[in-house]
């Protein structure tokens, strides 16, 4: 159990200590991780940006994930999508990608994403039920050409830490269990993130 997101990273950053002094770029996917990728930037001396990849539901039953997408336009869709409508399916990536463009205007209006080339990339995460998010993230990152790709987590299932090892040079998960209901669980305090918090984090605006 994590006091909260800051106290994850802080713990992140321990079993991340030996990139310190190499720049590394750490992708937090938002929002509720932007906090975490901060404190991670900071105590590894690297650099911050959002990784932007969304959820794409199941047609007619939204909250039920299928796959994601992230904002590079890669899909990753898990064996489920394959019982709807491949027109209706896109329909919902087109729709996502749409919210992830927006999103990307709103959160770095000024420049675009900083390049992951030939650089140590940490995507980082408050927790992962399924792995999807994670792995779109992963899957959009590869191709970029990162010198070493690690995923980073305060908590998942063992089955979906398995399943990102293929995706990922290495993984760092800080809690795994298999009576796994929600990220929220390995909190005491999982308040919802605000965009405005995250734009000031990416700003740099931070003590």
């Amino acid at each position: 159990m994590f006091r909260d997101r800051l106290e994850a990273a802080e713990r992140l950053a321990d079993r991340l200590s030996y990139l310190k002094g190499q720049n590394p770029l750490i992708l937090a996917i938002p929002r509720g991780a932007v906090p975490m990728g901060r404190r991670l930037a900071d105590a590894l001396e690297g650099e911050l940006d959002v990784v932007l990849v969304r959820k794409v539901g199941a047609p007619g039953n939204p909250e039920y994930a299928i796959g994601a997408v992230s904002e590079d336009g890669s899909v990753a869709l898990e064996a489920a999508a394959r019982h709807y409508r491949e027109e209706a399916v896109n329909r919902e990536i087109e729709r996502q990608l749409a919210l992830l463009e927006e999103r990307r205007q709103r959160y770095t209006p000024v420049r675009s994403a900083i390049d992951p080339g030939g650089r140590i990339v940490v995507v980082v995460d408050d927790g992962s039920a399924t792995g999807a998010t994670m792995a779109a993230a992963l899957t959009a990152l590869r191709p970029r050409g990162p010198k070493r790709l690690i995923a980073a987590m305060g908590a998942a299932p063992p089955d979906t830490v398995a399943r990102l090892e293929s995706l990922a040079d290495e993984v760092v998960c800080l809690e795994t269990s298999w009576n796994f209901q929600a990220v929220g669980q390995f909190f005491a305090d999982f308040g919802q993130v605000e965009d405005e918090e995250v734009i000031t984090l990416l700003g740099g605006e931070h003590g």
